[in-house]
């Protein structure tokens, strides 16, 4: 497997967990929507360093290396990558609570309306910024 097709296949992945925040949203199931978008950022963040041949690290935010790497990415990336960085650095941080919650954090009851649609506006411009790096078959 190729950088490139690797690359491809986190991206596809990235979008069709985007298909499903809609579902969770509207089930009101909204600490899902969190890790979900989570979820995807990490999947196109980690596309985007495949498709400009850098293998990522096996941990959830990869969001610096694509500040160190900008200036390898199209300028529209590029120009996106602090914003891209603090985004998925942020989901990271709300990975776990979201998920698995604690005896003082119940993620089914913490969790916004508002929280869901920021993280799936967030995902939704991480998914774009990404097809704009990874090469379509």
């Amino acid at each position: 497997m190729t950088n490139d097709s690797l690359a491809r296949a986190y991206l596809t992945k990235a979008e069709k967990r985007l298909l499903i925040l809609d579902v969770l949203h509207d089930a009101e199931a909204y600490s899902d929507v969190v890790r979900e978008a989570q979820e995807l950022v990490e999947l196109a963040t980690k596309g985007m360093l495949h498709a400009i041949g850098i293998d990522p690290p096996k941990w959830h935010d990869v969001g610096s290396l694509l500040v160190e790497y900008r200036d390898k990415f199209p300028p529209e990336v590029s120009s996106e990558a602090d914003r891209i960085a603090h985004i998925s650095r942020r989901l990271r941080k709300e990975r776990e609570l979201a998920f698995y919650g604690d005896v003082d954090f119940i993620p089914t009851e913490s969790y916004t309306k508002e929280d869901s649609h920021r993280a799936m506006e967030e995902a939704a411009k991480v998914v774009a910024l990404a097809r704009l790096v990874v090469s379509p078959r």
